[in-house]
């Protein structure tokens, strides 16, 4: 069985990062891994997504529109637009922040984060909400989002605590590596 999993955000975010640590995790477990990043203008805070094909039935890299398993979104204005990927019953693990697109700042206009939030519940899918701005906050460093979301997203069986902690491991700086494992056991914890 294969299980898709779409991870978005805006540059900057470690979406990147949490693409590669999920998948060293499930190449761990000798599972086959396809998987293929999306950034264009991601350096100008853009969108950014990855596409994480888990099993021997992937047979490309991207995910077909309807096929996610799993969306982790970074923020809510991501998960509403990369909806169309998430399958009938499908899992969003979505924090709860908006980042403003620079064009609706300029034009006077907001994004509202409740708004969004109530629509992906809306859709029938298990909708899994993470505070993560604030738990990493709590840690000391905007940068832990993306392990805190990947912690979360452990609890859907996706890939376990332990494998996302060994694959950080293999792939974080040492400088780092407490700090991205701290976020990961917080984003368990969120999900109690």
């Amino acid at each position: 069985m294969t299980q898709n999993v779409l991870i978005c955000g805006v540059g900057g975010q470690g979406t990147v990062l949490a693409a590669k640590v999920l998948s060293q995790a499930a190449l761990s477990k000798g599972k086959q891994v396809l998987s293929a990043e999306t950034i264009g203008m991601a350096q100008r805070g853009g969108s950014v997504t990855s596409h994480v094909r888990i099993g021997k039935e992937a047979y490309s890299p991207l995910i077909p529109a309807g096929r996610a398993d799993i969306i982790i979104a970074f923020e809510a204005a991501e998960a509403v637009r990369n909806i169309a990927f998430l399958k009938k019953g499908g899992t969003v693990v979505v924090n709860k922040k908006i980042v403003q697109p620079t064009t609706a700042s300029v034009m006077g206009k907001s994004f509202d984060s409740q708004k969004m939030l109530d629509y992906l519940k809306a859709l029938k899918a298990n909708v899994i909400c993470v505070d993560a701005e604030k738990i990493s906050a709590d840690l000391g460093s905007a940068k832990a989002v993306n392990m805190i979301l990947l912690g979360a997203a452990s609890k859907t069986g996706l890939v376990s605590k332990a494998e996302i902690l060994s694959a950080l491991e293999r792939l974080v700086k040492p400088e780092f590596l407490e700090l991205n494992k701290r976020a990961v056991e917080e984003g368990v914890r969120s999900c109690r």
